[in-house]
C-alpha cells in the first residue's frame, strides 16, 4: 500500500497571510484570515485496498487511474463500457498536512470543499464531520477543535453513485420514472436520484461515465471575527428617475458580533462613493447595501455582442470593523437590464416571447452547451474560451446552459461578460421526474441559493430557467403514467419548480426572469396549474422541435413559434477526430465501433435516409473512402437542414401568420460536443469546427438574404439585426451547374428594411426567373443572391437554393479543385483553389493540424476562390499543404 504523502511546499499546502481566495470571481482580502490550499497530491484508494495510488485534487477517479496507468484513454474505442466497474466501486481519497499554530489558534477554522462527486463522509483524524450528497454544492465543516500539532489526516469516503441512487430508487415509496436510459446509451439507472450531473449515467450525445471525487479546490480557513461568504452585485434602474443604483450584497460568517464599523463602496468611474455603517451579528448573514450611481454623467451599459459594447466599471468595497480589522474587495459591475416579455400579439390569440435588453427587443441567436467533457477536471480554460470564442465568431450572442450537465465554472460566465454572450440558465434537472422527499428537497434548496448567489452578478445571465423538458414529459406522458397516478407527479412537480425552486429563485434575485422549464408556454403554462395541455403550442413560449424523417427542406414542416430553443440534426464528426480513439478496423459505417458510438436510436439509419432525400450517398469502392465520405455526407446534410430552419425562425421574426410567428429566438442543439461521437454539436470534440459551425457564421449574420420558394413563386427577405434602417436590393445570379460563371443576372427594386425586422425584398415565379435566362430549368440551373446598397455595397453574406436536390441535377461535374497554401505563417495562410465548375458543399479540411478556415462548406461559384486559414500552433505551409484535403459534393459517387 502506498503511504498518504505528507504536505509539503506550495503544490501541496500554502499559506496565504490576509488573503481568501475568490468569492464568486470576486477578490476578497480579509485582515487577520488565514488559508491554507489542501489541492494537489492525495492517495487514492478503492473499497478493498487492492488499488491504492496517487490523486490530484481537483480531479476524480477516473483521471487519477489514467494519469497513474491503470486504465486506457476513456474515450478510446469502447473503454467506457470497459471502466464501468470504476463507477459500482466506492473510493477514498486521503491527505496529511499540518497547520502552524497560529492558525490553529484562530477562534474559527473551517474545512472548506469547493465542490465533491458526490456521496461523501468527511473525516478528520477519525472524526467524522459531515456527509455530503449534492456535486454542485460546496460544504463548509468547521473543525478547528480537531486540528493537531503535528500531522492532520483528512479522509473523503465516496460512495458508487450507481448503488447510491439504486438504492435510493428501491426504498422509494413510488417509483419516480424513468427506471433507466435506453439501451443504446448503454448507460446506468436512477440517475434522477442523485444530485450529480444527470449526464454522467449516459446521454444521446455522450457516454457512461458516473464520476466520483473532489472535483473542486479543498482548502482551510481559519480568522477570529469574521470571513466573507459571498458578495454579489445586481444593478437596478429607476423608470421614474432614469436613474441607477446597485444593490451590493454581503454575506459573512461572524464569531463574535461587530457593533461598530464602517463599509465604504466606491465607483470611480461614475464618481460615485458611499459609506456606510455595519454591525454584523454572530452567525451567517446577509446585508444588502443600496450605492446611489451620480446622475451628472450617462451609464456605460452592457450590451449582447452585436448591439453594442460590454463595457464594465471596477468596484471597490473597504471595510473597516475596528482596530486591526479590514477586508476589501475588487470586482467588476455591469449595467444593464432584462426583461422578458409575454404580451398579447396582434392578429393572434397567444402571447409573445422575446428578451429585452436595456429597452431593446433582441433577437437571440445561438445554441445549447452541453459538459464539454465527462471528467471537468479535464476542463481547461482554453478550452472554455475556444468555446466561446468559437460561438462569437459565428454572430451568436447566446448560449442554453441545459440542465441536464453542470453550473458552468466561474470562469464561463465572466468570459460571457466580456463577449457578449446571453445566457440562458437551466438548473440541472434535465427529461426525468424527481422525488420530493426533504432531505432531497433541503439539498436541492441550498443547490438553488448556492447557484443564484454565485452568479446573479454577472450581466451574461439573462434567465434562470427549472428544468429542461419535464414539463412536456409530464404534459404529454413519456413514462406512461396511469391516469389516476398523474396528479401525485403534477404535484411533485409544481412543489419542486414552483413552490421551492421558482419561490428561492424570486427571494434571491429578482433582476431577472424565471421560467418553470423549457419547453413551456410561459404565463399560459402557469395559467393552466404549470403543466400545460401541449407545452409544445407555438403561440406561447419557447419550443423543441425534432424531426429526423420529414424533409428538412420544406420549411412548411417547421413550427411557426415564438422562439426556437432547441432544434437539430445529427451529424458525424472529422476522420482526424475519430482517428485518435479508433483503429482502422473501426472505420467502417456499419461496423461495431459506428454503432457503439450512435447513442440515439436509429440515428446512423435517420442521417443517411435525410441525406438521401437530396444527395446521391457515398459508393467508392475503396471502403476508407467511402467511410470518409459518409462522414462527409452527414455533415453537408446536417449543416443544410439546420440552415434551412434557422433561416425560417429568423424571417419569421416580424410576420404573424395564422396567429404564428413573431420568432423571436433560434438556439439550435447542440454547441458542442462531449466526446469523438456522432452527435447534433456543430463543434466537434477538440475545438474543430463541423460544417454546421461555419453555415452558423453566415446564417447568423447581422444582416442576412434569405431565399425560399412559396409555391410558385421564389422569395427573399433581407433580415437585419442592425437597428439602423438600410435601403437594399437583391442581386441574384442564375448558374449553371456546368460552369462557374453566370448565365444571367437581375435585381430588385431597392426597398427600405428596417432596422431589426425581416423585410420581403424580391418575389418571381421560379418559371418566369428561368425563362429570362437561356435553356435554364430547374435542374440544369440554381441561385446566388446577396444584397446591396444603393451604392453598391455588399450587406451580409451571400447565400444560394437549390431548384431542385442536387441528387437530381443535370449537368453537375466534377470540379477538379486544385489548392495551393500560400504565405508564411505569420498572419495564417491563403489556401487558392481553381474549380472547373461550380461546386456545392466545399470542404477544407486540414487533418490533424488544428486550426480555422475562414470559410468552409461553401459553394464555390467561380473559377477561383481564397481561404484563409488560421493555425491555432505552429504549423507550416508545407505540415499544412500535406495534411490538406478538398472535397466537394461531386466527389462522393
Amino acid at each position: 500500500m502506498t503511504m498518504p504523502p505528507t504536505c509539503s511546499g506550495l503544490l501541496c499546502l500554502s499559506l496565504l497571510l490576509g488573503k481568501s481566495l475568490l468569492v464568486s470571481s470576486v477578490q476578497v482580502v480579509t485582515s487577520g484570515q488565514q488559508n491554507i490550499s489542501l489541492n494537489g497530491k492525495w492517495t487514492l484508494e478503492n473499497s478493498n485496498g487492492s488499488l491504492s495510488l496517487p490523486a490530484e485534487v481537483p480531479g476524480c477517479v477516473h483521471t487519477a487511474l489514467l494519469k497513474q496507468g491503470y486504465i486506457q484513454d476513456p474515450y478510446y474505442r469502447f473503454n467506457d463500457v470497459a471502466h464501468g466497474w470504476i463507477a459500482l466501486d466506492n473510493w477514498t481519497y486521503t491527505t496529511t498536512f499540518t497547520v502552524p499554530s497560529d492558525m490553529r489558534a484562530k477562534q474559527r477554522v473551517m474545512l472548506v470543499f469547493e465542490g465533491i462527486d458526490t456521496i461523501s463522509t468527511v473525516s478528520l483524524n477519525g472524526a467524522a464531520v459531515g456527509r455530503t450528497d449534492n456535486m454542485f454544492l460546496q460544504y463548509d465543516f468547521s473543525v478547528g477543535a480537531l486540528l493537531t500539532e503535528g500531522d492532520n489526516v483528512l479522509t473523503v469516503s465516496l460512495a458508487s453513485p450507481v448503488r447510491y441512487a439504486a438504492q435510493r430508487s428501491e426504498a422509494h415509496s413510488y417509483r419516480v420514472p424513468p427506471d433507466c436510459p435506453p439501451e443504446v446509451q448503454q448507460g446506468q439507472c436512477h440517475v434522477n436520484y442523485i444530485r450529480k450531473e444527470q449526464s454522467s449515467f449516459s446521454w444521446d450525445w455522450g457516454p457512461s461515465f458516473p464520476t466520483a471525487g473532489l472535483w473542486k479546490g479543498v482548502r482551510l480557513e481559519a480568522y477570529d471575527v469574521l470571513r466573507v461568504v459571498h458578495l454579489a452585485t445586481v444593478p437596478v434602474y429607476n423608470q421614474t428617475s432614469s436613474g441607477w443604483s446597485l444593490q451590493v450584497e454581503l454575506q459573512v460568517e461572524v464569531v463574535a458580533e461587530v457593533t461598530r464599523g464602517q463599509l465604504t463602496l466606491s465607483l470611480p468611474g461614475l464618481d460615485t462613493q458611499q459609506t456606510f455603517p455595519v454591525r454584523f451579528l454572530p452567525g451567517r448573514t446577509r446585508n444588502t447595501y443600496t450605492l446611489h450611481v451620480n446622475t451628472s454623467g450617462p451609464v456605460e451599459l452592457w450590451w449582447p455582442s452585436g448591439h453594442g459594447g460590454q463595457h464594465s466599471y471596477p468596484l471597490t468595497l473597504q471595510g473597516v470593523l475596528g482596530p486591526g480589522l479590514t477586508f476589501t474587495a475588487d470586482t467588476k459591475v455591469y449595467f444593464r437590464t432584462v426583461e422578458l416579455v409575454q404580451e398579447p400579439v396582434p392578429g393572434s390569440p397567444g402571447l409573445s416571447f422575446y428578451f429585452r435588453v436595456n429597452g431593446k427587443a433582441v433577437f437571440m441567436k445561438g445554441s445549447n452547451w452541453i459538459p464539454t467533457h465527462s471528467f471537468q477536471d479535464l476542463v481547461s480554460p482554453a478550452g472554455v474560451r475556444s468555446l466561446l470564442e468559437s460561438a462569437v465568431a459565428a454572430n451568436m450572442n447566446a448560449l442554453r446552459v441545459w440542465g441536464g450537465g453542470v453550473y458552468q465554472q466561474d470562469l464561463f460566465y465572466s468570459l460571457c461578460d466580456e463577449l457578449g454572450v446571453m445566457v440562458w440558465q437551466d438548473f440541472m434537472f434535465a427529461c426525468a421526474l424527481y422525488p420530493t422527499e426533504e432531505d432531497f428537497m433541503d439539498s436541492v434548496r441550498e443547490e438553488v441559493r448556492q447557484q443564484v448567489r454565485r452568479l446573479k452578478s454577472h450581466p451574461s445571465v439573462v434567465l434562470w430557467s427549472g428544468n429542461n423538458e419535464n414539463e412536456v414529459a409530464l404534459a404529454t406522458n413519456w413514462f406512461g403514467i396511469p391516469g389516476p397516478e398523474r396528479p401525485l407527479y403534477v404535484k411533485d412537480y409544481v412543489k419542486l419548480y414552483v413552490d421551492n425552486i421558482r419561490a428561492l429563485v424570486l427571494e434571491e434575485d429578482q433582476s431577472r426572469p424565471f421560467l418553470a422549464s423549457s419547453p413551456t408556454n410561459g404565463l399560459a403554462s402557469e395559467r393552466q396549474g404549470w403543466v400545460a395541455d401541449d407545452p409544445y403550442d407555438p403561440r406561447y413560449g419557447d419550443t423543441h422541435y425534432y424531426s429526423y424523417s420529414r424533409d428538412c427542406w420544406d420549411w412548411s414542416a417547421f413550427p411557426r413559434s415564438r422562439f426556437a430553443s432547441e432544434y437539430g440534426f445529427q451529424s458525424w464528426p472529422s476522420f482526424s477526430t475519430l482517428q485518435k480513439v479508433s483503429l482502422p478496423e473501426d472505420w467502417s459505417w456499419d461496423g461495431p465501433f459506428s454503432s457503439h458510438r450512435q447513442h440515439h436510436a436509429e440515428g446512423n439509419r435517420q442521417m443517411l435516409e435525410q441525406a438521401g432525400l437530396h444527395y446521391h450517398l457515398p459508393n467508392a469502392t475503396d471502403p476508407l473512402r467511402r467511410y470518409k465520405h459518409t462522414l462527409y455526407i452527414t455533415q453537408v446534410m446536417q449543416a443544410q437542414c439546420v440552415k434551412a430552419q434557422t433561416e425560417f425562425y429568423r424571417r419569421s421574426r416580424s410576420e404573424v401568420v395564422e396567429g404564428k410567428g413573431h420568432t423571436m429566438g433560434a438556439l439550435y442543439w447542440q454547441l458542442n460536443d462531449i466526446w469523438q461521437a456522432p452527435s447534433w454539436s456543430s463543434i466537434e470534440f477538440g475545438g474543430k469546427w463541423k460544417m454546421l459551425h461555419y453555415f452558423a457564421q453566415r446564417f447568423f449574420a447581422p444582416v442576412l438574404p434569405v431565399g425560399f420558394e412559396d409555391g410558385v413563386s421564389m422569395v427573399m427577405y433581407a433580415v437585419s439585426d442592425l437597428s439602423v434602417d438600410l435601403n437594399l436590393t437583391a442581386q441574384v445570379s442564375v448558374l449553371s451547374w456546368s460552369r462557374p460563371d453566370p448565365v444571367c443576372t437581375l435585381s430588385s427594386p431597392a426597398t427600405l428594411v428596417r432596422g431589426n425586422s425581416a423585410t420581403p425584398i424580391f418575389r418571381q415565379p421560379v418559371d418566369a426567373l428561368l425563362e429570362g435566362c437561356g435553356n435554364c430549368t430547374r435542374r440544369s440551373c440554381l441561385l446566388a443572391f446577396h444584397l446591396e446598397d444603393p451604392h453598391g455595397a455588399r450587406w451580409g453574406p451571400g447565400n444560394h437554393h437549390f431548384l431542385c436536390s442536387p441528387r437530381d441535377a443535370e449537368g453537375i461535374e466534377a470540379p477538379h479543385i486544385t489548392a495551393e497554401v500560400r504565405g508564411d505563417g505569420e498572419r495564417g495562410y491563403t489556401v487558392a483553389l481553381r474549380s472547373t465548375s461550380v461546386a456545392p458543399f466545399v470542404w477544407l479540411d486540414a487533418g490533424g493540424v488544428p486550426g480555422r478556415f475562414g470559410s468552409n462548406g461553401f459553394l464555390m461559384a467561380s473559377r477561383s476562390r481564397e481561404v484563409g486559414f488560421v493555425p491555432w500552433a505552429p504549423t507550416s505551409a508545407e505540415e499544412l499543404g500535406r495534411a490538406l484535403t478538398v472535397t466537394s459534393l461531386r466527389d462522393v459517387y
